[in-house]
């Protein structure tokens, strides 16, 4: 990796951290959860990073055409796997699903109850929430990968929009397939009850009235370097894992920029 490749990753990774420190937030933060709530704010905060990075994708990257889209067919067109492949995803995922589903109740019934004459932990809901946050970070990056959002080439190709031959429209699926089945989900169940594993939800307490200055500086300077690489925090904790020495100056450049 040259010198100047170190300098920009770190460079654009500091400028996300302190774009998600100051807007409270990210794609998934804000797309995906926030949405999903109806927050106001995070509508301020999607619209805001959407539109920045699409006028700087559009700015540094004029031609439009990415490593996913190289122009010799319109970016649109899907690209299907084989039956053996699709097979192979499709047992993968309701695994895992499933998994999820099953694996953190059986924990929370083995886990020692207050009622019970075992010793018990100090909360015993924690194994169970723990097991939950891990089969939610397990489906979170299974769905990045094979989805390609984990790709930036991939992510930036969407930015192309309106330009369709160099559009690429798979993000838009995530708001199809990501934030309708929670809105819907949310709607039905509100908050009165709280989760399995937990005494309460723990949700923001913010509105669109609390939306200053510093909030919206945030979502645009998230903008910019989410339009210069395509990335953002959830796909390159993703990517650290493929490439450490990238992640390993990813990670610390998006830790600096948080300190401020």
């Amino acid at each position: 990796m040259t010198v100047q490749a170190v300098v920009f990753t770190t460079s654009v990774a500091a400028l996300i951290g302190w774009g998600t420190k100051a807007s409270n937030g990210c794609t998934s933060g804000h797309m995906l959860c926030g949405l999903s709530r109806l927050s106001g704010r995070s509508a301020v905060a999607v619209a805001t990073f959407f539109t920045t990075a699409l006028i700087t994708h559009h700015v540094v990257h004029p031609s439009l055409y990415t490593d996913a889209c190289p122009g010799d067919t319109p970016c649109y067109v899907p690209v299907l796997p084989s039956s053996k492949t699709t097979a192979a995803l499709v047992l993968l995922s309701t695994i895992t699903m499933l998994a999820a589903r099953t694996i953190p109740a059986l924990i929370a019934q083995a886990t020692p109850s207050k009622e019970s004459n075992a010793k018990i932990p100090s909360n015993p809901q924690a194994p169970a929430r723990t097991a939950t946050q891990f089969f939610t970070g397990l489906l979170f990056a299974l769905g990045l990968h094979i989805s390609g959002m984990a790709h930036p080439a991939k992510v930036t190709s969407f930015l192309s929009f309106p330009v369709w031959h160099a559009w690429d429209p798979s993000l838009a699926l995530v708001i199809l397939f990501g934030v309708v089945p929670n809105l819907i989900m949310i709607q039905r169940r509100g908050y009165n009850e709280p989760p399995a594993f937990a005494s309460k939800f723990e949700l923001p307490t913010k509105t669109v009235k609390d939306v200053d200055i510093k909030f919206v500086a945030g979502a645009v300077a998230f903008g910019v370097g989410w339009g210069l690489t395509g990335t953002c925090p959830g796909p390159a904790v993703l990517r650290a894992f493929a490439q450490p020495l990238w992640g390993a100056l990813w990670v610390g450049g998006f830790w600096i920029g948080s300190l401020w």
